[in-house]
């Protein structure tokens, strides 16, 4: 990913944002009311604005400091979306005696749909792999830039394969300007912190 630098926003600014998964669908109505509705986006992608959780001084400085280093909306980071960062005993492939490489997903069920989500900014030193159940402590290594697990040995076949982790979601800014006075500086608040999810 062009442009990416893989530093965490500040976690404790995080916790307090609002937002999450958003889509793109057009709307087109007739006359009499009836509506034919096309779906531009096949999966969602996240939109945040964090700047209610700017609470402190220090925070506030924190994100004047990261805003600077990302260039506004030039560089992407890491965005812990404290209302879904993590992933349970969720199913990342089977083997067939061949293959070695798999992504890591996150699936999201209701009813007969299910939306997948590729992983791709896992936390360090939190992936769990499973082998039909069972834990794999050794022979694979998980790539955290792309959120990729190799094993040494490709899994043999019908084993199923499974993993646990957290994991963050890569943003920007959705901005190139701060909108700063003095009155906001001394009482550490800033209207609006837009970030978007990037698309992998």
């Amino acid at each position: 990913m062009s442009g990416f630098h893989e530093v965490r926003f500040p976690a404790d600014i995080a916790y307090g944002a609002t937002g999450g998964p958003e889509y793109s669908t057009s709307l087109f109505a007739s006359a009499a009311g009836y509506e034919r509705r096309n779906i531009n986006w096949a999966a969602a992608r996240g939109r945040w604005d964090v700047g209610s959780g700017v609470k402190t001084r220090a925070q506030f400085e924190a994100l004047i400091a990261f805003f600077r280093a990302r260039r506004g909306r030039a560089c992407g980071f890491r965005f812990k979306d404290w209302t879904d960062f993590t992933v349970r005993a969720q199913q990342i492939g089977v083997g067939d005696g061949t293959r070695k490489d798999f992504q890591l997903v996150q699936n999201y069920p209701s009813g007969d749909v299910v939306e997948t989500r590729s992983i791709v900014k896992p936390v360090a030193g939190t992936v769990v792999i499973h082998l039909d159940d069972e834990a794999a402590p050794a022979g694979w290594a998980v790539d955290v830039i792309t959120g990729v697990v190799t094993f040494t040995t490709a899994p043999a076949v019908g084993v199923v394969v499974a993993a646990d982790c957290e994991f963050d979601v890569p943003v920007r800014f959705d901005t190139d300007r701060m909108e700063l006075s003095l009155d906001l500086y001394e009482h550490g608040q800033w209207g609006s912190i837009p970030i978007v999810e990037i698309r992998a």
